[in-house]
């Protein structure tokens, strides 16, 4: 099959800030965010992303969106390179894409009720449609993500919903348009314990759309339960990738296995007098 997401030989490097005293001295300093990054996704399959915080991996997910260009290397979408796209056809396919970032309480703004929240791409991608026909959509989405009775959450702001809840909203945002593509940014690090089985599950269930997914963590003990395959990142590289059940049944790079034996122990207890 061929891949939905071709990423090959990505690179992106940042300047270094310096300060007054290293103004005057020789040579850049770089962040290599990004150093030599190729993976392949095919359609309705889920990649995990995973490694510590600033490992690199938000940074692959935003270049393979074209939320920010890369230095060089190439990034095909449906066996086209989204790389040289500008315009109209920049706009179409970021209409196939969608990201859901980490903090429910930030992604949403506190000054639209969801009803706008989640028309927002409809209104952008989607001019065809009617109003009405836009509206009815929106009540779908939040049906599909179980935010029920919809026409009341609709009407909502988002400052009278819980952090689950607005997680879920966020996902309708990004299920409206039926994207071909969903990166999810560590969608559960900020909910409570209680709710983050939930959205797991509803990303889980929402497959069946034919949505593939992108899904960035550093808590391994998620990963399993959603992907396919895991790609492990460390200082810009991945280094280790393969079916998810091999990887961390059986990793082979030091990092991966010093990733796997940080995970916590829900069988451990802690003794006490």
């Amino acid at each position: 099959m061929d891949p939905l997401l071709e990423v090959r030989d990505l690179y992106k490097y940042y300047a270094v800030k310096r300060g007054f005293r290293q103004m005057f001295q020789k040579g850049q300093q770089v962040v290599k965010a990004v150093d030599g990054v190729s993976f392949s996704l095919e359609k309705g399959k889920v990649l995990v992303l995973a490694g510590e915080s600033g490992s690199g991996k938000t940074t692959v997910a935003r270049l393979a969106l074209r939320a920010t260009d890369p230095d060089s290397g190439s990034i095909f979408f449906e066996g086209n390179d989204v790389t040289k796209y500008a315009g109209s056809q920049l706009k179409h396919f970021r209409a196939s894409v969608h990201m859901v970032y980490q903090d429910p309480y930030a992604s949403l703004n506190p000054r639209m009720k969801i009803t706008d929240i989640v028309m927002e791409p409809l209104s952008i991608h989607d001019r065809a449609s009617t109003k009405e026909q836009r509206e009815e959509k929106v009540l779908k989405a939040l049906e599909e993500v179980r935010l029920l009775p919809a026409q009341d959450i609709a009407n909502r702001m988002p400052h009278m919903l819980s952090g689950g809840q607005r997680q879920r909203v966020a996902l309708a945002r990004a299920l409206v348009m039926r994207p071909a593509l969903i990166v999810a940014d560590e969608p559960v690090s900020m909910l409570d314990v209680s709710v983050r089985g939930e959205i797991l599950e509803l990303m889980h269930t929402l497959k069946k759309f034919g949505i593939t997914y992108i899904y960035i963590t550093h808590d391994l003990s998620t990963a399993r339960y959603v992907g396919d395959d895991i790609a492990i990142m460390n200082s810009g590289r991945i280094v280790e990738t393969g079916a998810i059940d091999r990887v961390l049944s059986g990793p082979a790079h030091p990092y991966t296995k010093a990733l796997i034996s940080a995970i916590p122990d829900p069988d451990s207890r802690v003794c006490g007098d």
